[in-house]
């Protein structure tokens, strides 16, 4: 069926019945930019008006189908011809509307996993459930637009692009969950105590660690090599507090300010707010935290967080012999022989220079033992 013929014929119909195309459309009830549609080739007039348009252009609606006045000897051929080409014009329109329909299914569903990875936290449920959606939605979309195949050919298909899509939003929550430490969509296990909550996923675990409080952290464990019982635990943001982070703020020299304050900044306590000072004659620290002391010793955590800063600073600044810890209640004082002498295996912490697996055995791990914390405290500080 030639449209831009058609088109042209219903031109020359029109101006044969001296109409203009806003004439022959307010006639038909509609508008003439679909008048000039169809005389540009670029449509045909719908089936509901077709033999009200041919009345008033005064031809049949075969004519109107060829293009042409189709002459009496041919009317037979012709009228049969169009109804063969008008079939095929409109299944071929209902194809192309299923077309899109199909497509926009697809592109609806990959946006909706879109929108869940965007809106929903990692940790809510709600985000895995509707990207699954969105991805059966997808598929969906995708299998009907694979015309010509049998049904088993259009469900391997399917199953395929499903499962791959399965792969690639797993690869993606992997991706996020160790560049960003935070908790996997797709897990295919929750295990939730006092202490921590434990996701289990396809390709790691991840420990989530003192939840909902400021020292909130996460392991993420690509090897699945930690257990419950085995995982470094401990009353602080390991992530900014442990030993991997501050050991990049080694030093000789207290005199260095700027690397005093990233390490003071990264160590407990400074979540509260703090100022400092250095005392370069006696080689003195003195840090103003804006807290009351007691307001914050839940679970001895002051006693933790004096213990595990000095134990850091003095590992870290090798030349700092004093630490004066002020809070808007007590003040706490330490020094550098004290803590050489009182707390346990100083000399394997700090060897040349600090040893990572020994500051996380003899000080990260002691912070949960509140029997040892205790003991340590009252021969340590004076205060």
């Amino acid at each position: 069926m030639n449209q831009e013929k058609i088109g042209k014929f219903i031109a020359l119909c029109r101006k044969e019945q001296k109409l203009t195309q806003e004439e022959l459309a307010l006639k038909l009830g509609i508008t003439a930019k679909a008048v000039s549609k169809w005389e540009c080739g670029k449509g045909l007039p719908d089936a509901s008006i077709m033999v009200e348009l041919c009345q008033i252009l005064k031809i049949t609606v075969n004519d109107l189908l060829c293009g042409e006045k189709v002459a009496k000897e041919n009317y037979q051929e012709k009228l049969e011809q169009n109804i063969i080409e008008t079939m095929d014009y409109s299944n071929k329109k209902v194809s192309e509307k299923n077309k899109i329909i199909y497509e926009m299914l697809m592109f609806f569903g990959l946006g909706l996993i879109l929108i869940a990875f965007t809106i929903y936290p990692p940790d809510s449920s709600w985000g895995s459930i509707h990207s699954l959606i969105g991805l059966m939605i997808s598929t969906l979309g995708f299998i009907n637009l694979e015309k010509g195949k049998s049904i088993l050919k259009k469900l391997f298909l399917g199953f395929s692009y499903f499962l791959i899509g399965f792969i690639l939003l797993i690869m993606l929550d992997y991706s996020n969950v160790v560049l960003n430490k935070v908790a996997p969509r797709f897990s295919y296990l929750i295990k939730t105590s006092d202490e921590m909550i434990v996701y289990k996923a396809p390709l790691c675990n991840v420990y989530r660690l003192n939840r909902n409080t400021k020292n909130e952290y996460y392991i993420v464990d690509t090897k699945k090599e930690y257990t419950e019982e085995t995982i470094p635990l401990t009353p602080f943001n390991r992530d900014k507090s442990g030993i991997a982070n501050i050991i990049k703020f080694q030093n000789k020299y207290l005199g260095n300010n700027s690397n005093t304050s990233h390490l003071i900044d990264s160590l407990p306590l400074a979540q509260y707010g703090y100022v400092f000072e250095i005392d370069s004659v006696n080689l003195g620290l003195t840090i103003d935290y804006h807290i009351t002391d007691w307001y914050i010793n839940e679970d001895k955590y002051l006693e933790k967080a004096l213990l595990y800063n000095s134990v850091a600073i003095f590992s870290l600044i090798a030349n700092v012999e004093q630490i004066t810890f002020n809070f808007s209640g007590h003040s706490y004082q330490v020094n550098r022989k004290q803590i050489e002498e009182l707390y346990p295996n100083f000399a394997y912490i700090v060897d040349n220079k600090v040893n990572q697996d020994n500051f996380n055995q003899y000080v990260e791990k002691q912070m949960n033992d509140n029997n040892f914390i205790e003991d340590i405290f009252k021969k340590i500080f004076i205060n």
